[in-house]
């Protein structure tokens, strides 16, 4: 009997791979770098920081402990890249452009409520539908994708997809339910 796919959190808590590694960091590194700039870095420092965040990520996600709120993963991840900003602007070797700016910034991505974390959250979980997709999209056979691609991420009617494939109305809620299935699997835990 084959064995129940677990999310990616799970696979890199209990049994860490290099593929799974190697997920993560495709999942995430985009969206630290994308983030980093507004915090006056200059490229090279956004470099040396999204890696030093994402080597934090390694380390300590085998202790990263999932609670029941929404987010908490998304909340985690804040935290360690607001803490480890603050560590490379109190190294001294770096001076912001606006120091009060930057202060401003982080204590406003600290607070839950804040519209700066709210925002964050968006990003994030916009940015981790569409990279897992992409990701995913190599684990299905092309007709099934695009059945899927039209039905969902276009939103035509089910029989107009059909129709367009020349698949049945069945197949295409089926490529729909396959996909959306694997894509709960991997997501668990990063999306809330």
């Amino acid at each position: 009997m084959p064995e129940t796919p677990v999310s990616l959190l799970e696979r890199l808590r209990l049994r860490p791979d290099a593929d799974s590694w190697r997920r993560l960091v495709d999942l995430y590194a985009p969206l630290i770098r994308g983030w980093l700039p507004q915090y006056s870095l200059q490229p090279p420092d956004v470099d040396d920081l999204s890696q030093d965040i994402l080597a934090v990520l390694v380390r300590e996600l085998p202790n990263f402990q999932h609670d029941l709120r929404p987010g908490s993963f998304r909340r985690w991840l804040r935290t360690i890249t607001v803490n480890r900003l603050r560590n490379f602007w109190r190294s001294g070797k770096h001076r912001p452009v606006a120091a009060g700016d930057v202060d401003f910034l982080l204590d406003q991505l600290e607070q839950p409520d804040s519209p700066l974390s709210r925002q964050w959250d968006e990003e994030h979980d916009r940015h981790v539908v569409a990279r897992l997709l992409k990701l995913l999209e190599p684990e299905f056979e092309p007709a099934t994708w695009r059945a899927f691609r039209l039905l969902v991420l276009e939103g035509k009617p089910t029989a107009e997809v059909a129709a367009e494939l020349n698949m049945t109305a069945n197949a295409v809620r089926i490529a729909k339910s396959r996909i959306l299935t694997r894509f709960r699997q991997e997501a668990e835990g990063l999306l809330e």
